[in-house]
């Protein structure tokens, strides 16, 4: 239960003002249909961040816990800091509705777009740590869902109320406290 409260909150925390946060305000602008497009973002999520989290259970295997812990610890320190830079996309994504449809031209920009994001390199990161896959992936994929899905019904007004920039220190000091924990199980202190 702790691995999906703490992917949950994360993930949550960090979607916002990321560049499929922004993503999403795009194609609700566009399209103005939100079912669609809420059901292409989990979709697309949903199988991203498993095989994110399956990439980070296999580390956790593969490379023991002894290294994986000093990776998991440089991983968290690193993620807040990147946290902090503000993303952008590129307005362009999905301007063919009527070629592909609203659900396919949401999920593939999505998933594209969570490739090497913030969010997927933090799944990796959460499944290697809590080596609980199914509750790691199922929090991610909440977390996203609840930072994207109001973003898809209320729009533009969201986007200028969210103050970003606290929202970001937040999420940054989450992780660094993330990285701290884990530096000390790694030295043995805790």
């Amino acid at each position: 239960m702790h691995s999906f409260l703490v992917s949950i909150g994360l993930v949550a925390l960090a979607e916002i003002g990321d560049k499929t946060q922004l993503l999403s305000l795009i194609l609700s602008a566009r399209f103005r249909k939100p079912i669609p497009i809420i059901l292409g973002i989990l979709a697309a999520t949903v199988l991203n961040h498993a095989f994110a989290g399956a990439i980070g259970s296999w580390l956790s295997r593969l490379i023991g816990m002894q290294v994986l812990s000093w990776i998991l610890t440089v991983s968290f320190l690193a993620m807040s800091v990147w946290i902090l830079i503000p993303d952008k996309v590129d307005e362009t994504t999905g301007r063919d509705p009527d070629r592909f449809g609203v659900f396919w031209t949401t999920f593939a920009a999505f998933f594209l777009a969570e490739m090497g994001d913030k969010t997927q390199i933090a799944t990796v990161a959460l499944a290697a740590r809590y080596q609980d896959l199914f509750a790691v992936v199922l929090g991610t994929t909440v977390g996203m869902m609840l930072a994207n899905v109001p973003v898809v019904y209320l729009g533009d007004k969201l986007s200028r109320k969210l103050p970003l920039k606290p929202i970001r220190i937040l999420t940054s000091v989450l992780f660094l406290v993330l990285g701290i924990f884990s530096l000390l199980r790694s030295l043995g202190k805790f």
